[in-house]
């Protein structure tokens, strides 16, 4: 049985309203969105700002009600789960925030923002918690002293790593990564690339990471579910997706990742003409007004998401008929050095995973 399953999920906010206050216009930001993820992995969801995957994680945290649509978590459904249940679930499912220095209190140490949550949860009596903080800390490569210290005091990697313990200080089963490592230097992004997969490597964390970067998401996700306009038009295991893309738009996507090859030779995908609003999207498919290879069924029916025997899905009428994705990405991905050697330390996989949960008791810090 899958760890999260979310079926048919539909968020629109109201864009405009009358002079008697009823809604006249409506942003639809997720629209009919479906997907599962196992405990252990990383489903990445990626597309162009304004698609809608952060609003999806907000929705399965249950941040924002969804309008429609169903999401289960461990069998549960948490649509409806009442207030007390549903912060009993909060324990099992947490987030990390693309800045932060934004989603940490700057009125209070680091020990104080790592022991919140175990106060609020009830975990520990009082004279325990400074022992987790401590254990927390070292489960992220930083020190034990530094629990005394203020988020300003520290660089946007080492707070980024206070994000990551005060989302383990609740023994989550899922952690949400919105953005993670938009905010941080390249280098630095490496790091703490390689620490989520070190600690979903030991813990069995199932981790859903929303990026727009996919030379990251290459390298981090176990599968990959493109959005356009708040749908899904692709989903794959990760290596399928980059390796032979189906839908028009994620061909697109893929053509538009900087290279630090300039001779590589690769094929590129320009797209005419602007993204359509999610106010009043397009009839039918709603990349036809950018595709390349649009016919008339493509303006007036819907694609529906229907999938292969190896679990490869894409909303394209034309997806039996499209030629070949050719050469979009260069032999070896064309990534730089710098992303070849992480791909090299995420290939060391970390022994003595647990089923699924966090067990902080005993753990020793990572190799960072």
């Amino acid at each position: 049985m899958a760890l999260l399953d979310v079926e048919g999920l539909v968020k629109h906010f109201v864009a405009e309203r009358s002079l008697l206050g009823r809604p006249r216009a409506h942003v639809k930001a997720v629209d009919g969105v479906s997907f599962s993820l196992q405990s252990g992995k990383t489903l990445a969801l990626v597309g162009e700002s304004g698609c809608g995957k952060s609003t999806v994680s907000r929705l399965v945290l249950r941040l924002i009600e969804p309008d429609a649509g169903s999401i289960r978590f461990d069998g549960r459904d948490l649509l409806a789960l009442d207030a007390g249940a549903l912060r009993a679930f909060r324990r099992q499912a947490q987030i990390i925030f693309q800045d932060p220095y934004a989603s940490l209190n700057p009125r209070m140490t680091v020990g104080q923002i790592l022991t919140e949550p175990l106060a609020l949860h009830d975990l520990l009596p009082a004279a325990q918690r400074r022992q987790r903080v401590e254990e927390l800390l070292r489960l992220v490569g930083l020190e034990p002293r530094l629990a005394r210290r203020y988020p300003h005091e520290f660089s946007g990697g080492q707070r980024q790593r206070i994000a990551i313990a005060r989302a383990l200080a609740v023994e989550p089963k899922l952690i949400i990564c919105d953005e993670p490592v938009s905010a941080l230097d390249v280098s630095i992004r490496s790091q703490i690339l390689n620490l989520l997969r070190e600690l979903q490597d030991r813990l069995g964390l199932a981790y859903i990471f929303v990026s727009h970067d996919l030379a990251v998401v290459k390298h981090i996700a176990d599968r990959v579910a493109v959005m356009n306009l708040g749908r899904i038009v692709e989903t794959a295991e990760a290596d399928a997706l980059f390796a032979s893309p189906r839908h028009p738009y994620s061909r697109a996507l893929l053509s538009a990742i900087p290279l630090p090859q300039p001779q590589a030779k690769r094929s590129t995908i320009l797209l005419q003409g602007e993204m359509p609003s999610a106010l009043n999207p397009p009839s039918g498919c709603r990349f036809h007004t950018r595709c390349p290879f649009v016919v008339d069924r493509c303006r007036g029916e819907e694609p529906m998401l229907v999938a292969d025997s190896t679990g490869h899905a894409a909303a394209c009428h034309r997806v039996a008929e499209l030629p070949p994705p050719g050469a979009i990405l260069p032999k070896g991905g064309g990534f730089s050095p710098a992303l070849a050697k992480l791909v090299a330390a995420f290939s060391q996989k970390t022994e003595g995973a647990e089923a699924s949960g966090v067990g902080i008791q005993g753990a020793t810090p990572p190799a960072t």
